[in-house]
C-alpha cells in the first residue's frame, strides 16, 4: 500500500472524513501524522487531544477589552463630576456662611447705635458711677442679712443709707434700728416701728485723711483708753451725736457714710473711729461692718482702727469685724501688734 508522503494531502482528506472535528487540534493530527512516518521519535513528545492547549480564537478575547475601556472613562467621569460638585456645595456654604455673618454684625452696630443708653447701662452703673452709688449685690445682701439675723432682735446702728437698709430694720423689727444720716432728702422715708433716723453734719473733708491719721497715731486723747467718746477731744470723735446713741449697747455697727467720694466731700474717717470707740466702750461683742473698703480711705482707717486680727469675713466691699468690749479700756494701741495700717 502506498503511504502518502504529503502530510497536507493527508491532513485535507483526514479534515473531510472528521466531518466537524475542532480546528485547533490540526496541530495534534500532524504530529500523529509524523510519528506513523517515523517510528523512532517518542511518544512522549507528541500532543494529544487531552494534552493539547485550549487555545481561544483571539476575536472572543477583543469585545470584553472594548468593553472595559468605556466602563473605566465613566467611572473616572463620575469621580470627577461628584468631586467638582462637592467643592462648589462646600463654596456655597462658606458664601451664605459670611453673608449671614455681615447681615447680623451691621444689625448689632445699628442697634448699638440706636439704643447705646439701653445696651450699656449695666456696664455704665457698674463702672462709672462714683462707688458710693454703686447698688449693693445680692451676695452682699445676704451677706449683711445672716450676720444681723444671728443676732435677733439687736441694737443696730447704721452710719449712712442704701435702699436695701430698709430691709435689714424690718428684719430688725423686734430691736432698736437707728440711721445717722446727712442727706436731708433721704430722711423721707417711711417710719418703720423702733426704727428712728438722725440727721447729722460730717465736717471733715475726705482730703485730709492722711493728717487725721498722724494725728490720731501722735495724740493720746484718741487712744482706747481715753475719755468716753462723747467728750473726747480727738479730732477723729464725733462729739455732735445724739445722746442716745452714746447710751445704747450696739450689737452691730455698719458704716456706709458719708459719701466720703470726693477731696472736698465728708470723709469716713471720723465714723470708722467712733464706731471703734463704741464698740469697745460696750461690755457685749459687737459686730462693725465697713462698706467700701476698696477705697483707700476706708481701708486705711479700718485697718488702724479695727484692726486685722478681728476681721472675721467679707463678701465682696464689705469688711465684718468683731470686737470684743471692755477689754482694751486700758490699752493704749488699737491692735495687738500695733499699727496695722495697710496701703
Amino acid at each position: 500500500m502506498d503511504i502518502p508522503t504529503d502530510p497536507t494531502s493527508l491532513t485535507t482528506g483526514q479534515e473531510k472524513r472528521s466531518n466537524g472535528t475542532p480546528s485547533h487540534c490540526n496541530h495534534c493530527r500532524i504530529e500523529e501524522t509524523n510519528r506513523r512516518m517515523h517510528p523512532e521519535v517518542p511518544n512522549s513528545t507528541l500532543c494529544t487531544p487531552k494534552t493539547c492547549p485550549s487555545v481561544l480564537p483571539r476575536s472572543q478575547n477583543l469585545p470584553q477589552i472594548r468593553k472595559s475601556s468605556p466602563l473605566r472613562r465613566m467611572e473616572v467621569a463620575f469621580t470627577t463630576k461628584r468631586f467638582i460638585h462637592t467643592f462648589v456645595f462646600v463654596l456655597a456654604c462658606l458664601s451664605i456662611f459670611r453673608l449671614l455673618r455681615f447681615v447680623i454684625s451691621s444689625y448689632s452696630s445699628s442697634l448699638t447705635s440706636a439704643w447705646p443708653n439701653v445696651l450699656e447701662f449695666s456696664y455704665q452703673r457698674d463702672l462709672f458711677l462714683p462707688p458710693n452709688l454703686r447698688p449693693i449685690t445680692k451676695k452682699e445682701y445676704r451677706f449683711l442679712s445672716r450676720i444681723i439675723s444671728q443676732k435677733l432682735p439687736c441694737n443696730l446702728l447704721i452710719f449712712g443709707w442704701e435702699p436695701q437698709y430698709l430691709r435689714l430694720a424690718k428684719m430688725n423689727g423686734g430691736g432698736t434700728t437707728v440711721f445717722l444720716e446727712d442727706h436731708p432728702e433721704r430722711l423721707r422715708m417711711r417710719k418703720l416701728n423702733s426704727t428712728t433716723v438722725y440727721k447729722v453734719n460730717y465736717d471733715v473733708p475726705a482730703k485730709e485723711a492722711f493728717e487725721l491719721l498722724k494725728h490720731a497715731r501722735r495724740q493720746m486723747a484718741c487712744a482706747p483708753n481715753s475719755r468716753p467718746v462723747e467728750t473726747s477731744v480727738c479730732k477723729l470723735a464725733l462729739t455732735n451725736l445724739p445722746n442716745m446713741v452714746y447710751g445704747y449697747n450696739w450689737d452691730v455697727i455698719i458704716v456706709d457714710g458719708p459719701s466720703s467720694d470726693k477731696p472736698e466731700a465728708p470723709g469716713r474717717m471720723a465714723a470708722v473711729y467712733t464706731a471703734s470707740m463704741m464698740a469697745r466702750a460696750g461690755n457685749i461683742t459687737t459686730n462693725v461692718i465697713v462698706h467700701d473698703v476698696d477705697r483707700m480711705i476706708e481701708k486705711w482707717f479700718s485697718w488702724e482702727f479695727l484692726c486685722e486680727e478681728n476681721l472675721v469675713s467679707s463678701k465682696g466691699r464689705y469688711w465684718n469685724f468683731r470686737i470684743q468690749g471692755g477689754l482694751l479700756s486700758n490699752s493704749t494701741r488699737f491692735c495687738s501688734q500695733g499699727s496695722s495700717s495697710k496701703e
